[in-house]
């Protein structure tokens, strides 16, 4: 029986040389490896409470969209700065050379809504932590983060734990 990680397909060099890219369109091209990733994602949230997924771009708006679906519940994106319209509030995090911020609707979380925060990969943490931030800034409290691959050796799920979060991980890749 194939596992999540079996449909996942690993690009070397790409974007430098030296990384190996962990391509997760080859799992959500299958129906099957679609599927698998969404009910485990989705596994050990059954019978809580959540309001919300939020989705961190770009490829977390895949998962989190059919979680959202699936669960009936709405979907809310945490996109890249000034690729929303509106009223946005903003979260500056670092990279390995820079900064960037993310941005979320200022009314897309009422207080107290329960939220379940979705992405692809798990590396440094950064921007799952600024995305943490939007949701709490907003008053939402956050039910866990849930990814497809963690890339351990770069320190991410640590970094979540230590602000508290329920970090869940359908498989693990080492190296960067």
């Amino acid at each position: 029986m194939k596992t999540v990680k079996d449909y996942i397909r690993t690009i070397p060099d790409f974007p430098h040389a030296g990384i190996q890219f962990r391509d997760v369109t080859t799992l959500f091209a299958d129906p099957r490896g679609l599927r698998l990733a969404i009910d485990q994602l989705l596994d050990p949230f059954v019978g809580q409470r959540i309001d919300k997924v939020v989705g961190l771009e770009a490829r977390g708006f895949i998962l989190g969209g059919a979680i959202a679906h699936q669960l009936s519940i709405g979907f809310v994106p945490v996109r890249k700065k000034g690729k929303l319209p509106g009223a946005v509030i903003g979260e500056s995090y670092t990279l390995e050379y820079g900064a960037a911020e993310v941005e979320i609707h200022d009314d897309a979380i009422a207080p107290g809504e329960r939220v379940l925060i979705v992405d692809d990969l798990l590396a440094t943490g950064g921007t799952a932590e600024a995305g943490i931030k939007l949701v709490r800034r907003l008053g939402g409290e956050i039910a866990g983060c849930a990814f497809v691959i963690d890339l351990p050796e770069l320190g991410g799920r640590k970094r979540l734990a230590d602000m508290g979060m329920n970090v869940h991980a359908l498989c693990a890749f080492e190296g960067a």
